[in-house]
């Protein structure tokens, strides 16, 4: 007899013990993978959380009940509790404007955030699993929102503010769309707690100020339209083609560094004194992350033969122009993209 996991992939009764669990759990690495980056906000920590969340999975296996929960389910259930017992005592992730005010001086000076865990970019590379349906229904805006960006960077961001427990109801609930009872069975709490968790984290993120067009996804078309004009403006240095991509309020901001930037005459301001300090001969790549456009910036310094790689720009670009660029100097993002250190044609 055989039975059927979520997604429709048939399932033996009778399973080999834990020799068969690594064929049956290889599937569901990935959409693991972007669970625990959205508790965790870190790319190289989800990936060693999702280790761990299958070493459980796989020494406990020989207790899996299939008549109480699919594959999937049981897995998820490690692993978010994986992730709550990771976050115990742990600073969250934030970006800059999650930290500090913004500043009105492009020429400021630099300020590292150096011992700040900083959030951290998901690369895409045609990932599975970045996209589920939600539970939200037509009376919770806030959960509409969440369901239709789950990855998007602005959200997950946001996500940081919540307590860990708060966060792991509201994308079990929200973006996995599991009903509270199963919810509440996970976490080892009763159903009347996650609903109120819920309630409270959907009030948190309105507070933020998250609105559904900084999750909602537009159309690839608009964006790459967009970002290929960026990219031209910014290796052809055109400071004044940059300014017409850039929307009223948009924002600016680069960890490790604090300094953060809105309005498109500081960001503008900006760019000239990158130009300044590092010259004007750029070598720009379009990638992904978070379901978002991305570019990695390489440039040439006077006297060097090669282009070298700077930051990793993610973009927010919204009816036709960009209205915020996070702009990424950390190494293990360069390594989680797998980004080369020199320009390669």
């Amino acid at each position: 007899m055989e039975t059927r996991d979520d997604d429709g992939r048939d399932r033996p009764d009778d399973r080999d013990g834990r020799d068969g669990f690594e064929e049956r759990a290889a599937p569901y690495r990935r959409e693991l993978l972007t669970h625990c980056y959205r508790m965790l906000g870190s790319v190289h920590e989800a990936e060693d959380l999702v280790q761990e969340t299958m070493l459980r999975a796989w020494l406990a296996y020989d207790r899996y009940d299939a008549a109480r929960a699919s594959l999937r389910t049981w897995l998820y259930r490690i692993a978010t509790n994986t992730c709550l017992t990771a976050l115990r005592g742990r600073a969250r992730r934030p970006l800059p404007s999650g930290l500090v005010g913004a500043l009105e001086d492009p020429g400021a000076p630099m300020t590292l955030g150096s011992e700040v865990p900083w959030l951290e970019p998901f690369p895409d590379r045609g990932a599975t699993g970045l996209a589920f349906s939600a539970g939200a229904t037509a009376g919770d805006p806030a959960g509409v929102v969440v369901a239709r960006g789950s990855l998007r960077l602005a959200l997950i961001a946001a996500m940081q503010l919540l307590p860990p427990r708060q966060r792991a109801v509201l994308i079990l609930r929200d973006v996995l769309a599991w009903p509270a009872t199963e919810v509440a069975e996970a976490l080892g709490t009763s159903t009347a707690s996650v609903n109120s968790a819920l309630q409270r984290a959907r009030a948190r993120l309105g507070e933020a100020g998250l609105t559904e067009d900084e999750v909602t996804e537009p159309p690839d078309h608009e964006q790459r339209a967009v970002i290929d004009r960026y990219l031209r403006a910014f290796e052809d240095a055109d400071l004044d083609a940059l300014r017409t991509l850039l929307t009223r309020d948009v924002v600016l901001e680069m960890p490790p560094v604090l300094n953060w930037y809105v309005g498109p005459d500081a960001y503008v301001a900006f760019i000239a004194r990158v130009f300044a300090m590092r010259g004007k001969d750029w070598r720009l790549r379009p990638t992904s992350a978070n379901g978002q456009p991305a570019l990695a910036a390489y440039v040439r310094a006077p006297g060097d033969d090669n282009h070298r790689l700077h930051t990793l720009q993610v973009f927010t670009a919204d009816h036709g122009a960009v209205s915020h660029t996070v702009v990424f100097q950390l190494p293990t993002v360069f390594a989680a993209f797998g980004l080369p250190e020199i320009w390669e044609s």
